[in-house]
């Protein structure tokens, strides 16, 4: 019977998508066959599940097909034996007037810990479920391998994504996801630290922004506590996840820790995923070690999907959704809505909430009335439409706008514009930097100015918003 399996495996190989072989059958494995009965091992109880709701009926399609025409399928969690560790004792110094327990990995600074409960093994955390990262923000629930679509613009980023994380090596523990904004980057990157939690390879998975490594560097220096930051990002961590590296422009200190840590995690052979919307070369003010350590690895581009991709891309977020969308509706979206997949997303949600709430058939003249409020007439949106926009809005001349004046009521305008020919226009980073006068490194800079003001939910959110309104409904002028 087991010769049987290897068989049932390679039909399945042949007869799904690669990546979905690799991710669900491929770790399957044979324990034992009785009485019309197949005992196949899965990783862990999530995998499990996914292969009995997804995958079971095919595997005993499979076994009816080489004669084996009653035999049923179990599927049982594999288990590893516990591996003991020693505890070691060690002692904290802490800072005048202040009382601190050990550091518990994850966690920043050192909190008092509840009494520890050795009697009970410790519970893996699951994908599916609130999957917490050991430092920064969490892991996104929907943000795994068989959630993402795989086009040509991107097959492969996701293959050297997947080789990493079930892999990895000290030649290729490193990878560099580039793209625009809302093309997956993120989605790849978090699939890699659910998949190596998942597989219970280790739960040390470090999912964290360029700007939130930043400013834990800074609490750290503020709070005396430095010793404890470098310990956790160099010693205690098995995956680091690091994105919008574009934010550490110009932060020589953090840049400087970055590329020791990235040293001491490189020669652990940790992986390591960045991702950014330029490369580290365009990246200005970015210190010549740092830029060597980010293009160390395998640096993969993601691009803008093609038409056939959209509507791959649409049909799966409806049917993780439990939206039911025509196809001549998918296809009218995917056509419409070519720029990223946060725009398809968006005109789906739009397209699925209207239909419901105002019960009315979900066809193309709805699907026309909802883009009629998102989409974009990219004919009309141009460098210098937006130009003519934010003079009006700023009371600035164009020749003002596009001069080498440094006063703040010129710079700001100005980098506002960069950064709207940056998100509403197709032209490259360079040719917008030529269209105001200034090298791409200085765009990059206005657009990076922009994007950290914007975090902050202020006056200039609101002000930002404004903009957007007009250039999204064609009031340009």
């Amino acid at each position: 019977m087991e010769s049987s399996w290897e068989k049932v495996k390679l039909e399945m190989k042949q007869s799904l998508p690669d990546h979905s072989y690799r991710m669900w059958i491929q770790p399957m494995g044979f324990l034992e066959s009785g009485a019309n009965v197949v005992k196949l091992s899965c990783p862990n109880s999530f995998s499990k599940k996914r292969i009995r709701e997804n995958y079971l009926a095919g595997l005993e399609a499979q076994f009816r097909k080489l004669g084996c025409a009653d035999t049923k399928i179990d599927l049982m969690v594999e288990t590893a034996p516990a591996k003991k560790k020693a505890v070691k004792k060690s002692s904290v110094k802490a800072a005048p007037g202040k009382t601190r327990t050990k550091a518990v990995a994850g966690t920043f600074p050192a909190v008092s810990a509840a009494p520890r409960r050795t009697n009970r093994p410790r519970q893996m955390t699951l994908p599916g479920l609130n999957l917490r990262c050991d430092s920064g923000r969490m892991l996104k629930k929907g943000y795994t391998f068989d959630r993402f679509v795989v086009g040509d613009n991107c097959d492969f980023a996701y293959s050297a994504a997947l080789s990493l994380a079930q892999h990895g090596s000290a030649n290729n523990g490193a990878l560099y996801l580039l793209s625009d904004t809302g093309l997956g980057k993120s989605h790849l990157s978090q699939a890699v630290g659910h998949h190596v939690m998942s597989q219970g390879v280790s739960d040390k998975v470090y999912y964290v922004t360029a700007e939130d490594f930043t400013n834990e560097m800074v609490s750290a220096l503020k709070d005396n506590t430095i010793n404890y930051f470098k310990e956790k990002y160099r010693k205690k961590c098995d995956v680091l996840i690091l994105e919008d590296v574009h934010f550490l422009s110009g932060k020589d200190a953090t840049q400087k820790e970055l590329a020791m840590t990235l040293d001491y995690l490189l020669d652990a052979e940790k992986k390591i995923i960045f991702s950014g919307c330029y490369l580290p070369d365009e990246i200005p003010k970015m210190n010549e070690q740092l830029k060597s350590r980010l293009t160390l690895g395998l640096v993969t581009k993601i691009d803008t999907p093609d038409f056939k991709t959209r509507v791959k891309i649409l049909k799966n977020k409806s049917s993780y959704a439990g939206y039911v969308i025509p196809n001549d509706v998918t296809d009218y979206l995917a056509q419409e809505l070519c720029d990223n997949v946060r725009q398809l997303e968006s005109g789906l949600m739009g397209v699925a909430r209207k239909g419901a709430l105002m019960g009315e058939k979900i066809d193309i003249n709805l699907a026309q009335s909802v883009l009629s409020t998102i989409a974009r007439n990219r004919k009309a949106i141009t460098v210098d439409s937006i130009k003519k926009l934010v003079c009006t809005e700023y009371s600035l001349s164009e020749q003002e706008l596009v001069s080498p004046s440094r006063k703040k009521r010129v710079v700001k305008p100005r980098q506002v514009a960069i950064f709207l020919s940056r998100k509403y226009t197709d032209q490259p980073l360079k040719q917008i930097g030529r269209s105001f006068n200034r090298y791409h490194a200085t765009a990059i800079y206005s657009i990076n100015a922009v994007e950290k003001q914007l975090k902050q939910q202020g006056i200039f959110s609101e002000q930002m918003n404004h903009l957007y309104r007009k250039i999204e409904t064609g009031r340009l002028k």
